[in-house]
């Protein structure tokens, strides 16, 4: 089973792109699977997919993995940022859908008032169906680009969506044509209760944070099986411990590659997602320190597999449900 690992690049009161650039390098340079950076409209900060856009052009192998809130923004935009981002990446995006409960951000928008848990939640599920539905509204050879006789799409291979969510609707197609991912990665920190259901139907990567060993194994089982219950293969669930991390300590270095190895080798966890407790020095000790024990020792790759981030993960990019259609003879 091959061990994943992803790092949090969150830098509070950091506006500017090359700090984050040089930690996504820093992070692409140990090999790592994805970067996360968070956002929320509770505290002032960066846009998190903006800044990623931003920082593709100057990286080549890692995934790229924006918080993205699903509450009081469109569906509809939010998948073409997301697409967008796989565009400009070469196929290494992701996002991490998250939700808003207060009333404080409700009011940022005027919009509605702030809603249970429970519903936001399902709700966000909605929105990463319609998500993928739109995705797959451009089959892969939509595009004709045919400059001789203008034709730019072929029409018969762009296809509505017509989705009726319980707080919106769309009818699609997008305007952003068919990521190189097909759908780019989604994860859900599914720590919370409200939260699991949503990961087991939607998420290709579940984060958790767990106290200990059998905790990580209980949530990994909980969440294969519940993912199993509606109708997915469980090893397209990637589920992994969300762990911070203070490397302050040189011997912090040595035990937190014998947690990771240890970890995984039991199988508890597909993999870690950690987040530095100090962003620059504990992200440079993990690759130059844990990281590089892990590939010396043989528990972690020395060389990037393939150029996307579905490769990374071991996750097969997902066929066109229209072009699928079209394909059966049934």
């Amino acid at each position: 089973m091959t061990l994943h690992l992803a790092v949090a690049i969150d830098q509070p009161e950091v506006y500017e792109a090359a700090p984050y650039a040089e930690s996504v390098l820093l992070a692409e340079r140990g090999l790592l699977d994805f970067v996360t950076l968070g956002d929320s409209f509770g505290r002032p900060g960066v846009d998190a997919l903006a800044v990623l856009a931003r920082v593709a052009p100057v990286t080549a192998r890692i995934g790229l993995v924006p918080t993205v809130t699903t509450t009081h923004t469109e569906p509809f935009h939010v998948q073409a940022a997301v697409a967008t981002l796989d565009w400009v990446s070469h196929g290494r995006a992701g996002w991490a859908i998250d939700v808003s409960e207060s009333e404080a951000e409700a009011r940022l928008f005027g919009r509605r008032h702030a809603a249970p848990a429970g519903e936001l939640w399902r709700e966000a599920g909605e929105v990463a169906d319609v998500a993928r539905r739109l995705w797959d509204s451009w089959e892969d050879d939509a595009e004709i680009r045919d400059v001789a006789t203008g034709r730019f799409i072929d029409r018969d291979k762009l296809h509505y969506v017509d989705f009726e969510g319980s707080t919106f609707s769309v009818r699609g197609p997008s305007i952003v044509p068919r990521p190189p991912q097909g759908h780019p990665v989604t994860v859900v920190d599914a720590t919370a209760p409200h939260a699991r259901d949503t990961a087991a139907r939607y998420a290709d990567v579940a984060l958790v944070r767990v106290a200990g060993l059998p905790g990580a194994e209980a949530a990994r089982a909980e969440l294969r099986a519940a993912a199993a219950g509606f109708g997915r293969d469980p090893d397209a669930l990637k589920v992994l411990a969300d762990l911070t991390v203070d490397l302050g300590d040189g011997e912090a270095v040595v035990d937190l590659a014998e947690l990771i190895a240890s970890w995984h080798a039991s199988g508890a966890v597909d993999g870690f997602h950690l987040r530095p407790a100090e962003p620059r020095r504990d992200l440079e000790r993990l690759v130059n320190g844990t990281v590089a024990l892990l590939q010396h020792r043989g528990s972690f790759r020395t060389f990037y597999p393939g150029s996307t981030l579905r490769e990374h993960l071991d996750l097969a990019r997902p066929a066109n449900r229209h072009a699928a259609l079209a394909g059966d003879p049934s």
